[in-house]
């Protein structure tokens, strides 16, 4: 997407609101959510998602691409690369079968659901609760020719009401999961709309066992990316096994993907630190690109050539990156802790 095109889509998903005072009432979110706790006021983490993904989807695309999620690294590859080969790793997991019909738990703009449905030949609904990304994902389904593939349910994946028991053959969660309030929860709706026997795939951001929470610099780094990435805690690897136990998934199968010890692979947030693989447009997501972003939106904001507090946006992004980077390198934050589980015949 080049930047004449981002002004566009920056332009039609801000619509006019003020841009500046969105980021600041998102950076307060935490605030809100602790007032509460302590009843005094009332608050939805829903919207706060919600509100995350309004502000940050066009940039994340942008520089991240259409598969807004990470991936294991291998020196030789592209991020994109990387990205396309954890996919097919997961299609080879989940044993898909032309004519299934697969359920892609917060489908982001579709990057993921498209391969799916192209190379594994199944029907795939995704469920967002972001209108502005079904809306584009259904815009670049059309585009890519298998529309008739695809489909889309606006709604929260820990209330799809609309999806009747035992619907789906096959399903796949990729970082989306880990926005849920009450994990037990949505992996209960997960396992309520999947037919008895079938395969769950997921992808969550967690705790590593290195995270000490007696440790003011873990702490430090927990805050800052629950604050930025809107996630209401982040669980660790036996957090998340016993939230699918408790939902009655059994677990086939789990690992962190992201474990770089002994291995000559690059770590899973390199290519926001420095230049990481072959050829792709994983360049923009390097620091010097996003404050020279930051500042030629801000000359750009003067005329109204992109949304004024479009700047402020990247500013967010490139605090969540720092937090990634520092999660990463201390080892106590992973964003690749995969699992595959079976609901019960």
């Amino acid at each position: 997407m080049d930047l004449l095109k981002l002004s566009r889509e920056l332009k039609d998903a801000y619509r006019g609101s003020d841009v500046t005072r969105r980021v600041q009432d998102f950076d307060l979110w935490i605030d809100r959510a602790a007032q509460e706790a302590d009843g005094a006021n009332s608050y939805d983490h829903t919207e706060t998602v919600k509100d995350y993904y309004d502000l940050c989807s066009g940039f994340m695309t942008w520089g991240w691409g259409e598969s807004l999620h990470f991936a294991p690294l291998a020196s030789h590859e592209s991020l994109e690369e990387s990205k396309v080969r954890h996919q097919r790793m997961m299609i080879s997991k989940l044993e898909l079968e032309p004519g299934m019909t697969v359920v892609d738990v917060g489908c982001g703009v579709g990057g993921p659901m498209r391969r799916v449905a192209r190379e594994a030949g199944v029907r795939v609904v995704g469920i967002n609760i972001n209108r502005q990304q079904i809306e584009k994902a259904k815009r670049l389904g059309a585009e890519s020719g298998i529309d008739h593939m695809l489909d889309y349910q606006a709604c929260s994946f820990s209330d799809m009401g609309g999806i009747e028991d035992d619907t789906f053959d096959r399903g796949y969660a990729i970082e989306s999961t880990c926005h849920a309030p009450d994990k037990q929860h949505a992996f209960a709706e997960i396992s309520r709309v999947l037919k008895p026997g079938a395969l769950f795939w997921g992808q969550e951001m967690c705790l590593t066992d290195k995270f000490d929470p007696s440790d003011s610099r873990h702490r430090a780094i927990k805050q800052d990316l629950m604050r930025g990435i809107a996630l209401n805690d982040i669980a660790t690897f036996g957090e998340v096994d016993e939230s699918l136990s408790a939902a009655g998934f059994h677990i086939l199968d789990g690992a962190d993907l992201g474990i770089q010890e002994g291995s000559s692979s690059p770590p899973w947030y390199l290519p926001m630190e420095r230049r990481h693989g072959a050829s792709g447009s994983a360049w923009r997501a390097l620091p010097w690109v996003r404050r020279t972003l930051i500042s030629g939106l801000r000359l750009a904001e003067v005329p109204r050539l992109v949304p004024k507090g479009s700047a402020e946006v990247v500013r967010l992004l490139d605090r969540i990156a720092d937090a990634y980077i520092a999660g990463g390198e201390a080892g106590v934050f992973t964003p690749l802790y995969c699992f595959l589980a079976r609901k019960p015949l």
